[in-house]
């Protein structure tokens, strides 16, 4: 008896590219791609009172007690920039990279069992975070574009730079960067749980390090280098002085943050992929 072979409509293999990111494939599980980022934004407040209003009453908490703290007690300079506004642009970006590190630094330890049952494109669940968090930036951007609105109706000098018209890159770079260390970290929890913890703890600190609190022309020289080295120094000041027309915009600087931007993502893909193919045997 000659045996026959067999023919599979559909094969999966393991990826042999490690930069590869099958968007094909994404794009064909799209609609799983919808579903969690319903999940995503959706499950996050399902079962508070108060609901989405949280996505507005986070960023006004955070920005109030950075202007009753850093604006006035400790009295620190904005640029001339309206304290209130001045801090609200920093959260509203610094928060969108950092969730996104966040919710993506976990992604195979939080889904190993969806992981281990079913067979989807394993980037669909890094992808559906950032696009959630996209969401809620979204939600962030009309809550300071009001208050934005408000300072300029009421007689406050503001002076939009043309640089705003670098505002979707800007949003790109910061979805991608966090996306990058995000997988990069992923990859590595599978053996080693601390650095999760790590992340939660470091991002906290990083903030301080970027323009959020106190513009970069207001650090001194010998800390500025420290300042100058976060990559999210570049995006933030050029977030502000889109909007304010007061800063530091500096293309070399930006260029510094988009190239990071590349490099970190293609080694957070790299490794993303890697791990992919055992992690099971780890997580």
């Amino acid at each position: 008896m000659v045996a026959q072979k067999t023919e599979y409509e559909n094969s999966i293999v393991p990826k042999d590219k490690l930069f590869d990111l099958r968007l094909q494939e994404i794009w064909n599980y799209r609609d799983l791609l919808v579903l969690f980022v319903r999940r995503d934004f959706v499950a996050k407040y399902k079962q508070t009172i108060l609901g989405p209003v949280w996505f507005f009453i986070q960023p006004i908490f955070q920005t109030a007690v950075m202007a009753i703290v850093f604006g006035g007690m400790a009295r620190l300079s904005t640029d001339g920039v309206p304290p209130i506004l001045f801090y609200l642009a920093g959260v509203t970006a610094w928060n969108y990279f950092s969730n996104c590190l966040r919710a993506t630094s976990n992604t195979f330890t939080a889904n190993a069992n969806l992981f281990g049952k079913v067979y989807f494109p394993r980037a669909v669940t890094p992808l559906s975070i950032v696009i959630s968090n996209l969401i809620q930036f979204g939600i962030g951007m009309v809550l300071f574009l009001l208050i934005y609105i408000f300072f300029v109706i009421t007689g406050t000098a503001l002076h939009p730079s043309i640089t705003l018209l670098l505002l979707p890159l800007l949003i790109v770079v910061m979805g991608f960067m966090g996306l990058g260390l995000g997988m990069l970290v992923s990859a590595m929890t599978t053996r080693y749980r601390d650095l999760q913890y790590l992340v939660e703890f470091g991002v906290q600190l990083l903030m301080y390090a970027t323009p959020v609190i106190i513009p970069l022309s207001a650090i001194p020289a010998k800390y500025k280098p420290i300042m100058l080295v976060n990559p999210m120094t570049g995006v933030i000041e050029t977030f502000k002085y889109g909007f304010f027309g007061a800063g530091t915009f500096s293309w070399p600087l930006l260029s510094y943050s988009i190239g990071f931007t590349v490099i970190v993502f293609l080694i957070g893909l790299a490794i993303f992929n890697k791990t992919e193919k055992n992690f099971m045997d780890t997580v």
